[in-house]
């Protein structure tokens, strides 16, 4: 026997909408609504509303708080300002990646974490077991919020009808959040996302989840606004290059071997977890440069899979596929693989991907496929 699937508080909106479900990370989820096409050009072109609720919301708070995330994670959290947001990863002390992480700073003492629904038990487990001496808490939030991602060029305007102030909105900054009513609820309003388009994560009780999502479908009626699943929003990051944990991100590589090395600030003050192994990491990147997340557009119409060998023209194995699927924007399939350094060059000729026993041909290309116009 095994456990049911939980379910948001937005599962009877979903089904009401018609809503193709799908177990994610132990959530029903809606996987799309109408195609997944259809979808991801209107957050391309207008605007997605998304329901998250699955995502994992960790709350640290204390005199030492961002102290605690200092030693904890592997980013400089505690020189975060209050209303910011810092993109970052939780290590083991081997230097492999638990999870990566958005944390918002709420106060001065105040921070939300944010983890992956897959891996929010692991990031709660390893804060908590990381808390010792420190005079901060760690409290699993994950209940006492809804999470609903409006994404897309239109969600300035779509929100703006719906939220006060409206100055602050305006003023919002990528990677910064503010407290603020939508839809005449209290919500903390973010300005991230994980599609290449501007757009808005609201972070609401679960009682408002409704109010807030059918108030955001009426407020983007005119303009062309559509519910969204989790399959367009696969597609959305894939052409933004943005990692998925399980995929380019696992507890085998380093926050280096991903090229994400940026993400580690050994010039903060005190040790962290991993600390040592992650210099090690650095400089072993530094000496022979580890395999390269790079961009694979395609020549013909084979999909390419996570998991697919990277070959190149004599047929020698020089990396893997770790993400793949048909580009709506670009047309193509394409997928994002770690390769040798060697064959990582955009252009680099006579790379293949291995499609069930055929060698498809494959062009370089640097991340990302997609970049907004801004």
């Amino acid at each position: 026997m095994t456990d049911a699937p939980r379910r948001t508080a937005l599962d009877a909106t979903h089904r009401a909408l018609g809503a193709t479900m799908t177990d994610f990370a132990g959530w029903d989820m809606p996987l799309r609504y109408s195609s997944e096409r259809e979808e991801h050009v209107a957050v391309r072109t207008r605007a997605g509303l998304f329901d998250l609720s699955h995502m994992g919301e960790i709350t640290v708070t204390g005199p030492q708080a961002g102290a605690l995330l200092d030693h904890a994670l592997v980013g400089n959290i505690g020189a975060l300002k209050v209303g910011r947001a810092r993109y970052t990863m939780i290590c083991a002390p081997d230097g492999g990646i638990l999870d990566d992480l958005i944390v918002y700073r709420l106060a001065e003492r105040e921070f939300m974490v944010v983890a992956n629904a897959s891996n929010a038990q692991v990031v709660l487990d390893a804060l908590a077991a990381r808390q010792a001496g420190f005079d901060a808490a760690v409290r699993d939030d994950r209940d006492a919020y809804a999470l609903i991602a409006v994404q897309g060029p239109e969600s300035p305007g779509i929100l703006k009808k719906l939220c006060a102030p409206v100055a602050d909105l305006d003023g919002l900054k990528y990677y910064a959040g503010l407290p603020g009513t939508v839809a005449g609820v209290e919500a903390l309003i973010a300005r991230t996302g994980y599609t290449g388009e501007d757009g808005f994560e609201l972070f609401v009780r679960p009682a408002d989840a409704v109010t807030v999502w059918e108030a955001l479908t009426e407020a983007g009626r005119d303009v062309g606004l559509v519910p969204c699943g989790l399959s367009c929003r696969d597609t959305l990051r894939l052409e933004a290059g943005m990692p998925l944990y399980g995929h380019e991100l696992t507890t085998a590589l380093t926050p280096f071997d991903a090229g994400l090395g940026r993400v580690v600030k050994f010039e903060k003050e005190g040790d962290f977890v991993g600390r040592t192994a992650l210099a090690a990491a650095a400089e072993r990147a530094e000496q022979a440069p580890p395999r390269k997340l790079v961009g694979l557009v395609a020549e013909g119409r084979r999909v390419p899979r996570a998991g697919y060998p990277v070959v190149a023209a004599d047929g020698t194995v020089i990396g893997e596929v770790t993400s793949g699927a048909p580009s709506p924007t670009l047309g193509k399939p394409i997928a994002i693989a770690y390769v040798d350094a060697e064959h990582a060059a955009p252009g680099t000729a006579g790379v293949r991907v291995d499609i069930r026993g055929s060698h498809e041909p494959y062009e370089v290309v640097a991340l990302p496929f997609y970049k907004r116009q801004k």
